[in-house]
């Protein structure tokens, strides 16, 4: 019995195969996450600060940092206010096709997004369904940062509702019947009970948001046009030096996706240890 480990559930758990699951583990992670972004990072630097800082302060590689900021802040507020109503919704009523929404609600996951971006160019193009009225009327969508954001915002939106709809569905409505016996009118009930309660939930699904929205790559490539220091994003900016041979420059900017990426994983992991230690308390 020395070479067994008995784990939670119960089951003896041979060491040799918890040692091998954790070296294919450590060998996965090292080889396909660590590897690459340490190479990243190395590419970056290889003809020194100089070039790395100036790449970071190239008039196009500003203004496409400049966009994806933009179209992530409006993608994360969309979405918040989007993920907010949808959970509170489907998660509160039964809406007559109620599951038929909340599949609904994972299209966003489940349609390329390079197909996503080809239903605003159909929707929103010259020849599109609303391509004529807003020629009229002076509003160009396609090919502008407008039709960048709508995109961005598209593929981001069920991140927020996604986290907030197990949130409201075990939530219950005491609380809020409480908080409304003792005179709260409803506004009050949702910023001083229901916000407060969903609240690192809505974060979880604020940080995935911005994440994905800073690194879309495929629907905004459709709808940009790809017209330097206007619509080029920071991953459009990025394949495009790197296809004329500007690597340094390219993992340059590469080095800041990758940050964010890391912050990311920063931020989630401190959201996930505080709604756990909120729970615990609780």
């Amino acid at each position: 019995m020395s070479d067994l480990r008995l784990p939670a559930d119960g089951v003896a758990e041979p060491r040799w195969l918890r040692w091998t699951l954790t070296a294919v583990t450590v060998v996965f992670m090292a080889v396909f996450l660590l590897l690459p972004l340490v190479n990243i990072f190395h590419s970056a630097l290889s003809e020194g600060w100089r070039v790395f800082l100036a790449s970071l302060q190239d008039e196009n590689a500003a203004a496409a940092i400049r966009l994806s900021l933009l179209s992530t802040l409006c993608a994360v507020l969309l979405s918040g206010v989007f993920g907010l109503a949808a959970a509170w919704l489907l998660g509160r009523h039964r809406i007559p096709g109620h599951g038929l929404w909340v599949a609904v609600l994972d299209l966003p996951f489940a349609i390329s997004p390079v197909v996503a971006g080809l239903m605003f160019v159909l929707l929103c193009g010259l020849d599109g369904w609303f391509g004529p009225w807003l020629d009229r009327h002076g509003t160009q969508i396609i090919f502008a940062k407008p039709g960048i954001i709508l995109a961005t915002a598209f593929v981001t939106f069920p991140f927020v509702a996604r986290e907030l709809l197990p949130l409201v569905q075990a939530l219950g409505p005491e609380s809020e019947e409480a908080a409304q016996l003792l005179g709260a009118s409803p506004l009050q009930t949702f910023w001083r009970v229901t916000l407060p309660a969903l609240k690192w939930g809505l974060l979880y699904g604020v940080i995935l948001c911005a994440s994905r929205a800073m690194g879309e790559f495929g629907a905004v490539s459709v709808v940009s046009g790809h017209i330097r220091g206007e619509t080029m994003t920071l991953p459009l900016h990025i394949e495009a030096t790197y296809n004329e041979y500007q690597f340094g420059a390219a993992f340059a900017c590469a080095t800041l996706l990758s940050l964010m990426a890391l912050v990311s994983l920063a931020l989630k992991s401190f959201v996930s240890w505080r709604a756990r230690r909120d729970r615990e308390s609780a």
